[in-house]
């Protein structure tokens, strides 16, 4: 997984995670990168250090934070910001209380109930970038659940 940190044309900042530079790319090339604040589309990569964790640096780390200090996790810049992590929470929850978990068969699940093949009802499950455009491009309307900074904890 690969962290980049990311600004809108706006000038917004924020961080997102990507299973590869090629994912980021795909990601922005099909218009499924957007702001968090302002909804901008306009995403670009923003300079940023690289920081690689070495032993003597997690074990310096380790020795010199205090019990609490090792479990802080970064607050929300903002009040919107809390407010939208809060929202794309509820709607994650909601999802995944509501509907059918189908794994990797999320894709075959979808077309079927699309072209009548099987009952209509919620789902959700894994599919990669080019199943969600073929997903698309045959009409079949579909999203990606948000994965929120807390999960990866």
């Amino acid at each position: 997984m690969i962290r980049y940190q990311l600004k809108c044309k706006c000038a917004h900042g924020f961080d997102s995670w990507f299973r590869s530079s090629s994912d980021f790319d795909e990601q922005k090339a099909g218009g499924l990168l957007n702001c968090p604040l302002c909804g901008s589309d306009k995403v670009e990569k923003a300079l940023m250090a690289p920081n690689v964790a070495t032993s003597r640096k997690i074990a310096a780390a380790r020795s010199s934070a205090g019990p609490e200090e090792q479990q802080t996790v970064a607050a929300p810049a903002t009040a919107e910001e809390a407010e939208m992590r809060r929202a794309m929470k509820a709607m994650k929850d909601y999802v995944t209380q509501n509907a059918d978990y189908v794994g990797d068969k999320f894709t075959t699940v979808a077309r079927d109930m699309h072209y009548g093949d099987a009952p209509q009802r919620g789902i959700y499950g894994e599919a990669a970038f080019n199943e969600v455009r073929e997903l698309q491009a045959e009409g079949i309307e579909v999203m990606s659940l948000p994965s929120l900074p807390e999960e990866k904890n």
